[in-house]
């Protein structure tokens, strides 16, 4: 039933395509996900209009704080659209219930505004508050449990001791070409171009994709999975997806092997 809804789902998020608008969605301006902190200001209006408008003469302002609450939703649906929109099937199952809820809570809300009578308003604000409490239950389980929108590359400067480490022989590497290689425990995509070697961690800080299965255009990388592009000089995000940078390892040549250090290590 749920995987029903993913597919339109993804054509609708998708009509948006990549750009700036997308990434401005996804939150790449802000360093991480946008879509939590917009959330708050429907949220927050909806609960203060549900508590205030317990009292009769409080109708008015309890009506106003729900407008801004719809108002608020819009920014907060777009980019929770656009980052469900590139998850895992797990992950998009739950974030199918997540919108469900929400819708609901937005219907209950605007009913409220379109109905005269103060107890019937009264009464829709309260299941749309269940509705929204259910939907942010869902959001947090999304979040924390199955890691959505968080950072999968936050682990690697704390797996890895600070100073210089030998990664590779300096002869493995081919000129234009990604190699994945293991640093201790940690996967990195390594390349030469021109004279220089570029190191990154390898799994995408969006969620885990291989960059060393990515494409090389430039110098960037883009991942596999859902085409979060990196720049290969210092992991910094080119286009979402991904919202936080790639871990960027210097690096240097000693009698003939590649070593490489990661500033903040340890």
């Amino acid at each position: 039933m749920l995987d029903r809804l993913v597919k339109p789902g993804q054509e609708l998020a998708r009509l948006i395509p990549p750009g700036k608008v997308r990434d401005a969605l996804h939150g790449v301006w802000l360093g991480h996900p946008a879509h939590p902190a917009l959330v708050q200001v429907p949220t927050g209006a909806w609960l203060s209009a549900s508590v205030v408008g317990l009292r009769a003469d409080q109708e008015p302002v309890a009506r106003a704080l729900t407008a801004i609450g719809l108002a608020g939703a819009v920014p907060a649906v777009l980019t929770g659209l656009a980052d469900w929109s590139e998850q895992h099937e797990q992950q998009m199952r739950v974030g199918v219930v997540h919108a469900l809820a929400n819708a609901t809570a937005i219907t209950c809300y605007a009913t409220s505004l379109a109905t005269a009578r103060p107890a019937v308003s009264r009464a829709l604000r309260l299941a749309g508050l269940a509705a929204v409490s259910a939907g942010g239950f869902l959001g947090g389980h999304l979040a924390f449990r199955l890691a959505g929108g968080a950072n999968h590359a936050e682990a690697v400067p704390h797996l890895i001791e600070p100073g210089w480490h030998g990664l590779m022989p300096e002869s493995d590497l081919r000129q234009g070409a990604l190699v994945r290689a293991m640093l201790g425990e940690v996967p990195v995509a390594a390349i030469r171009r021109g004279g220089q070697v570029h190191v990154l961690a390898d799994r995408c800080s969006h969620l885990s994709g291989s960059l060393a299965e990515g494409e090389l255009s430039g110098d960037q990388v883009t991942c596999p999975w859902h085409g979060s592009a990196f720049c290969l000089r210092d992991g910094s995000v080119v286009r979402g997806p991904a919202t936080a940078p790639q871990p960027s390892f210097e690096t240097r040549i000693v009698d003939g092997v590649v070593e490489v250090r990661l500033p903040g290590a340890g």
